[in-house]
């Protein structure tokens, strides 16, 4: 599947499962919810949270992304990834939110909450997107 295509996909639908790696090899999967910054796709999670240390140690990831139905269309797409830490990562998690939700309807609030939570945005360079064909 062409890259560009499967970035078209993301930009309208938003559920998926990451994949990362913990240290000794075994996966690590995670429901998300996905945005698209120019050609990368993003994932707003938390600076604790395993699948931002397991990317920290290897960034190679994949999501399989699909639509609200769950059922019907999908796509695999494989990438490497790096963490955007605050302060950094504020704006591009606002983008993010915005891209995906809308207006926030107080950003003061939002943006305290990034801090708060201690948000980071995992930034994924895509490489690989499938499938190819159906069967």
């Amino acid at each position: 599947m062409d890259l560009d295509k499967a970035v078209a996909f993301l930009r309208g639908n938003h559920n998926a499962v990451l994949l990362t790696r913990h240290r000794d090899g075994r996966p690590q999967m995670s429901p998300v919810t996905v945005g698209v910054q120019g050609p990368y796709i993003v994932v707003s999670t938390r600076e604790t949270a395993f699948k931002t240390r397991n990317v920290r140690h290897d960034p190679n990831v994949s999501l399989c992304a699909f639509t609200s139905a769950f059922y019907g269309q999908w796509i695999q797409v494989d990438g490497t990834a790096e963490v955007i830490s605050l302060p950094e990562a504020m704006e591009p998690l606002v983008d993010y939110y915005r891209d995906i939700s809308g207006e926030h309807p107080d950003w003061e609030d939002y943006r305290a909450a990034m801090v708060r939570e201690r948000r980071v945005l995992l930034r994924i360079t895509p490489v690989h997107a499938g499938p190819d064909r159906s069967g």
